[in-house]
């Protein structure tokens, strides 16, 4: 994919690094998603105020929303260290018990993409996030046995852009479930004048409201709209990116006035060309050369919030505001 095809569902190792940089370190830096950080403000000072750990938390939501940042907060706001893992990375129970084995008392475990757990895996959890412990079976046949292993006490938090993937007793054992939602623009304009200080880059105001109005409510692409503007303007001999600079980078971008880029736009072309007729995922990912996963959590998603896609039993129907949108041509009958 091109730079010119920015999406939420790509970085380089360089963006990745500087999204790092630009995450808050505390409640307090945090923009946005007011009623989740509320709650997570009561259980974390709950917790302190008790000395006892901080209840198993599940943040669930699209990419890019700040669920990594927000688990760095809660292990800063707790005083203590987070490891952090993916659910791809524990591919047996004894890479899970490796990294148990070796947390320290009330430190908080991050798992990125739970969903993606092995069945293995999630079951060796169980007792670890309910009792703090591990079985583990040693040899195998008449000479097995069992060993319980004592693990001290942890947070684990989970993020997941697929909670519906997860087991309901797995689940279950989550005693915080908290689910974030794509930002308003006047949330994202705050944080592209806050990255803009950090990183040095002169924005005016009607740039950043540009620039946020087009992030798609996500904050991981305002950061990464803000510096390949500032790109721009530098090589253009601009010092300060203002409307005009920001409007014609978006564009060389492909980013268009709804905040779609060209995979969007292909999506919804490939759909609103059926004629009304439903369009089933694995036809769409053949269509525009996508994995169904990456279409199905990164674009679907924010489509069907902006009214330009909805989900049918038999497939991806295009709206009216679609077809008008890529200029498609109306399906008789379908808007009735």
């Amino acid at each position: 994919m091109s730079d010119e095809r920015i999406s939420a569902a790509t970085a380089t190792s360089q963006d990745l690094s500087i999204e790092r940089f630009l995450r808050p370190q505390t409640f307090d830096e945090f923009v946005g998603q007011r009623g989740v950080l509320d709650n997570l403000k009561v259980y974390v000072q709950a917790a302190r105020n008790r000395g006892d750990v901080l209840d198993h938390i599940l943040i669930s939501g699209p990419p890019g929303l700040g669920k990594t940042t927000l688990a760095g907060i809660i292990a800063n706001e707790l005083q203590t260290e987070m490891r952090h893992t993916t659910g791809p990375a524990l591919e047996k129970p004894a890479d899970l018990a490796g990294i148990l084995t070796n947390l320290a008392p009330g430190s908080v475990l991050f798992i990125d993409e739970i969903h993606r757990l092995g069945r293995a895996v999630e079951e060796y959890l169980y007792a670890a996030m309910e009792d703090f412990r591990l079985d583990i079976v040693i040899d195998t046949g008449a000479s097995a046995r069992s060993v319980r292993l004592e693990l001290p006490k942890f947070t684990l938090v989970g993020s997941t852009t697929r909670e519906g993937l997860l087991a309901s007793p797995f689940r279950a054992r989550f005693g915080v479930l908290e689910k974030l939602d794509y930002y308003p623009w006047q949330d994202l304009q705050t944080i592209v004048k806050r990255s803009s200080g950090i990183l040095g880059i002169s924005i005016d105001e009607e740039a950043a409201c540009l620039v946020a109005r087009r992030a798609r409510g996500t904050p991981r692409l305002a950061n990464r709209f803000l510096r390949r503007l500032r790109d721009f303007a530098e090589v253009g001999g601009k010092s300060t990116v203002d409307k005009e600079a920001a409007e014609d980078g978006l564009t060389r971008l492909g980013i268009d006035e709804e905040g779609l880029d060209a995979m969007d736009r292909r999506i919804l072309v490939c759909i609103a060309q059926q004629g009304g007729v439903p369009v089933g995922l694995k036809t769409i990912a053949v269509s525009v050369g996508e994995e169904e996963s990456t279409i199905e959590d990164v674009y679907e998603p924010f489509l069907i919030q902006k009214g330009l896609l909805r989900k049918t039993a038999r497939g991806r129907v295009a709206t009216e505001k679609a077809c008008e949108h890529v200029k498609a041509e109306k399906p008789d009958g379908l808007f009735g």
